[in-house]
């Protein structure tokens, strides 16, 4: 039980000015990658991309940029250095604070590892005073950061799913799937109260919860198919997108996890639930997303300019 209030609408997205250009449309600056992981931030920047952001650039390991570039055409990169292990070196943080002043939402996390370098990172991206959508293996850098709500200047949306969520907040997953609503909204307030901004949890998983402690939204959409590697960084990039384009976090967090889902359940209609990949979400975030867009006005139709 909760006593947040209970959001059912999902906001939308205004129609954009026939004047606008991608600087109004936010940028994005997504953070992660590794040897073994080069397809989380190319799938998170696709989804930034697809979900509307402006300009969205990736930060990356030196020894893996070019290939996860290559995966990412519309988006710029930014190599970040390496030691010669290829583990990333101290000095990438300081390369990440001058890049991340740029930006107008960070991502953090997506096949970033786990390291000592990697939780100094976060630890920046934490005191950067801007919008910050951790996931992955941001949060698992998260969990080892000592009072890490009191490092917040900005707010933040964490997007854990029930394993993640059991690692920060120290509860077995069995306890938290008991009580999904109460436990996220809970911990949203608790972390919020430490912070200097607001932080929403996202508790992924089949009826997704949105929560910032004060309000709640549990997502209608998806379905099993979406159980897939790579569907987790979709949403860590679309959300950081479609905050760009809405003030709110809480709202543009529940706008991302409908058309999330909602591009799984296109995506199923027309691959089947075995079948579907995260490639798949992406290429179905167009018409979830139009879905949740307002339409010109009669007397403004599209592609018309007024004198």
């Amino acid at each position: 039980m909760t006593d947040a209030r209970r959001i059912e609408d999902v906001p939308a997205l205004a129609r954009r000015s026939r004047e606008g250009h991608k600087g109004d449309y936010g940028r994005v600056l997504i953070v992660g990658g590794s040897g073994g992981m080069i397809g989380a931030p190319a799938l998170a920047a696709n989804a930034a991309l697809r979900g509307g952001a402006g300009l969205v650039q990736m930060a990356l390991p030196e020894t893996v940029q070019l290939t996860v570039a290559s995966l990412a055409p519309c988006a710029t990169s930014l190599p970040l250095a390496c030691k010669s292990d290829g583990a990333l070196a101290h000095r990438s943080v300081a390369q990440f604070i001058e890049a991340a002043g740029a930006a107008d939402v960070l991502a953090v996390g997506p096949g970033m590892g786990v390291g000592p370098a990697q939780q100094d990172l976060v630890r920046a991206a934490l005191g950067a005073g801007k919008g910050l959508v951790l996931d992955a293996d941001g949060l698992n850098n998260l969990s080892r950061i000592a009072d890490w709500p009191a490092l917040c200047t900005g707010p933040l949306v964490l997007t854990p799913h029930p394993g993640e969520f059991a690692t920060l907040t120290g509860r077995a997953v069995r306890d938290i799937q008991a009580d999904r609503e109460g436990l996220a909204a809970w911990w949203a307030r608790t972390w919020s109260a430490g912070s200097a901004g607001p932080i929403v949890c996202v508790l992924k998983g089949a009826g997704t919860v949105v929560t910032d402690g004060q309000r709640l939204f549990v997502n209608q959409t998806g379905n099993p198919g979406m159980a897939t590697g790579g569907a987790g960084d979709v949403l860590t990039g679309l959300t950081a997108a479609l905050w760009c384009q809405l003030s709110d976090p809480f709202e543009a967090a529940c706008l991302a996890a409908h058309c999330h889902g909602r591009a799984g359940d296109l995506a199923a209609d027309a691959l089947g639930e075995v079948s579907l990949t995260a490639v798949d979400l992406i290429a179905h975030l167009p018409a979830a997303i139009r879905e949740r867009t307002e339409l010109p006005s009669p007397a403004q139709p599209r592609g018309s300019r007024r004198p």
